[in-house]
């Protein structure tokens, strides 16, 4: 796997987002892999938790635009309606939530430990772990209205089951990054450690603490916890899937996605 590396320290797996020439963003690589190297260490019997981090000075800056958006079953700048390339952007939507949801529906708790940027795709990630650490210098943000997109990797069916309605819906709709000590006041966070060592750390600390429990019963918890919503996740993923399908393409994204490329402020028209 070329940007995720997966190694295991007695009962604790590890994964590392290594792509930290880029800050970690997500391309192409992390969309295919993501689903299968978890598949492979939720069947490892040996393992009892999961440990989330990213390479160099970020977590994740979010999705890599110039990445995906090149691979794109459709025209950002537009074009006429075309019912094949809307339903192989349908199936694309679909698998990139399905790299997002394998870290929900792994077997095994999956802790989140974020330093730096943790912006779009990120926040479709944590929110999919069962527990987020930080250090102070993490920066959050749910990037992908400033980039005229509605946000259809997981953000919208989980964020708001997180910091609640207010929160998420204030997030959401202004796009705004916000910083660590506001993400545990809301709730995103569990704690904040006062740099990345010590995050690495505390949540090491808390992945072993985890798995010195009875791994069964671990296991059987998340399984419990997770059924309450699962479903209802799931409709609404299709729903957004759906929803973007038919209306991802816009004037606006066209806009947003040059401004995001040459560093200028795009004015969007609502086209």
């Amino acid at each position: 796997m070329s940007t995720l590396k997966i190694t295991r320290e007695g009962h604790v797996a590890h994964l590392l987002l290594d792509r930290p020439d880029k800050l970690n963003a997500l391309g192409h690589e992390f969309w295919n892999e993501a689903a299968a190297a978890l598949r492979e260490v939720g069947e490892d019997p040996e393992v009892r938790v999961l440990l989330v981090r990213g390479a160099g000075r970020a977590f994740t800056a979010g999705l890599d635009i110039p990445d995906v958006m090149s691979r794109l079953p459709v025209d950002p700048g537009g074009g006429p309606p075309d019912g094949a390339k809307q339903a192989a952007l349908h199936r694309l939507i679909r698998s990139m939530q399905a790299a997002i949801t394998a870290f929900e529906r792994l077997p095994v708790p999956v802790i989140a430990a974020v330093h730096g940027y943790c912006l779009g795709a990120g926040i479709d990630l944590i929110t999919a772990c069962d527990i987020r650490l930080c250090s102070a210098d993490a920066k959050f943000g749910v990037r992908e209205t400033k980039l005229a997109m509605v946000a259809d990797v997981g953000t919208l069916q989980r964020l708001p089951r997180i910091v609640g309605p207010g929160h998420a819906r204030e997030l959401i709709y202004t796009g705004r990054d916000f910083e660590a000590a506001y993400a545990e006041r809301i709730g995103l966070v569990n704690r904040v450690l006062p740099d990345p060592e010590a995050l690495f750390a505390d949540a090491k600390a808390l992945a072993e603490e985890i798995a010195a429990n009875a791994p069964l019963t671990v296991r059987g918890a998340k399984h419990v916890l997770g059924q309450a919503e699962q479903h209802a996740i799931d409709r609404e993923l299709e729903y957004v899937a759906t929803y973007n399908a038919a209306h991802l393409v816009t004037q606006d994204l066209g806009m947003a996605v040059t401004a995001a490329l040459t560093k200028q402020t795009p004015e969007f028209s609502g086209r």
